[in-house]
């Protein structure tokens, strides 16, 4: 997938991760990874369920720690103090900046169930950024209607479909106006029918040129919205490239096996 800014010229990365690691206890999830994510470019992380790749995003967010190795948001790597087990970003004001400009949708939707969904959308800008309730509102109700949500401004997540509540989700990530979107398995918890909804979602912000990540199992995401595929592996990347190389003349035994169990 081309886009208008995927020139090459692009400077530094969004995202830089460099020889991550990250164990629970005596299990190692991250054995050494590395991505980069460029401005206007969507990669998709794929492999079976526990290579690590929600793992890797959570890291990518700091929403958990790894052990070793170097994050990088646009260049500026992340402050750490303390070492292996110990080690934790050592610069508050730096976490909250970067989880402000890295948005997350989850698997789950995890929408407040007390708040409508334009409060949802418009909670964060207004505590977080200090954005204008009435400024808010307005940019809620515009992202909500680019999410097709137009007519659901008033309505409590449980009257809305998984499709709708994940599509208000992303439209709440898109409030905080990030440098880039991270996607953990965004259609998964769907039926075929609704996962359609949200994919046409995803489609529109990439061809808009948003810097994404997506771990997903839905091979045709990772096959028609990405620039850059990674296949994980027990941890570490088995293989990456563009899309139409990484599915169509798959290299390592392991991809083969993957792709052929999930096609």
């Amino acid at each position: 997938m081309s886009h208008p800014n995927s020139n090459g010229q692009d400077s530094k990365p969004v995202i830089e991760i460099r020889d991550l690691h990250k164990a629970y206890q005596d299990l190692e999830v991250l054995r050494g990874v590395s991505i980069s994510a460029a401005k206007g470019h969507v990669t998709s992380l794929i492999g079976s369920s526990g290579s690590g790749k929600s793992t890797l995003l959570r890291c990518a967010n700091l929403l958990e720690y790894s052990q070793s190795g170097d994050i990088l948001f646009e260049g500026e790597p992340v402050k750490w103090s303390g070492d292996k087990l110990h080690r934790k970003p050592a610069d508050k004001k730096q976490v909250i900046q970067i989880r402000t400009q890295l948005s997350m949708v989850f698997q789950q939707f995890n929408l407040w169930s007390h708040m409508k969904i334009l409060q949802n959308v418009t909670e964060a800008p207004v505590t977080v950024l200090g954005r204008d309730k009435a400024e808010a509102a307005e940019t809620g109700k515009m992202l909500l209607q680019k999410v097709g949500l137009g007519d659901k401004f008033d309505v409590y997540p449980s009257q809305l479909s998984g499709g709708q509540q994940q599509r208000a989700a992303i439209a709440r990530a898109l409030a905080m106006e990030p440098k880039a979107l991270l996607f953990d398995e965004p259609t998964s918890a769907l039926d075929p029918e609704l996962e359609q909804e949200v994919v046409k979602v995803i489609r529109n912000l990439a061809e808009e040129g948003r810097t994404m990540i997506i771990v997903t199992h839905d091979m045709s995401i990772a096959r028609d919205l990405s620039d850059h595929v990674i296949f994980l592996h027990q941890g570490k990347i088995e293989e990456e490239g563009e899309p139409d190389t990484l599915f169509n003349s798959p290299r390592s035994e392991r991809l083969v096996q993957f792709l052929s169990a999930v096609r």
